[in-house]
C-alpha cells in the first residue's frame, strides 16, 4: 500500500499563497510520475501540476503557470506544490496522487491521498 497524506490547506483571501504538501511512504510507493489533481465545486477533477519523479520534468495545467510550482524531495518523498496569487477559481480540494507510469490522465494515477481543502474568498 501507498499511505499519501496531503496537509496545507486553508482559506485565503485571493491574490494570497499557500503551500501544500504530500507525504507519501509504503512499500508500494514507486512513483514514475507524481501530481496534484483538484475538484471544484461542481466540476469534475482536473490535473493541476505533475512531476517525472527521478527527473524533476514538470508539467502545468494552462490556468495555474506562472502561478504555482511544483517540487519534490526524494529522499522524503514528499510532494509539494506552491500556489501563488490564488484566485478564486482556485477553490477547490487538492489531491495528490503517483502514477506508475508517465501519464498525467487522473486514471493512470493508482494511489490517491484524501485531500486538503483550499478556500479562496473574500
Amino acid at each position: 500500500q501507498v499511505q499519501i497524506i496531503e496537509s496545507g490547506g486553508g482559506l485565503v483571501q485571493p491574490g494570497g499563497s499557500l503551500i501544500l504538501s504530500c507525504a507519501a511512504s509504503g512499500r508500494a510507493f514507486s512513483p514514475v510520475v507524481m501530481g496534484w489533481f483538484r475538484r471544484a465545486p461542481g466540476k469534475e477533477r482536473e490535473i493541476v501540476s505533475a512531476t517525472r519523479w527521478t527527473d524533476g520534468g514538470t508539467y502545468y495545467a494552462d490556468s495555474v503557470k506562472d502561478r504555482f510550482a511544483i517540487s519534490r524531495d526524494i529522499t522524503k518523498g514528499t510532494l509539494y506544490l506552491q500556489l501563488n496569487r490564488l484566485k478564486t477559481e482556485d477553490t477547490a480540494v487538492y489531491y495528490c496522487a503517483q502514477s506508475p507510469r508517465w501519464s498525467i490522465t487522473a486514471n493512470s494515477f493508482d494511489s490517491w491521498g484524501q485531500g486538503t481543502q483550499v478556500t479562496v474568498s473574500s
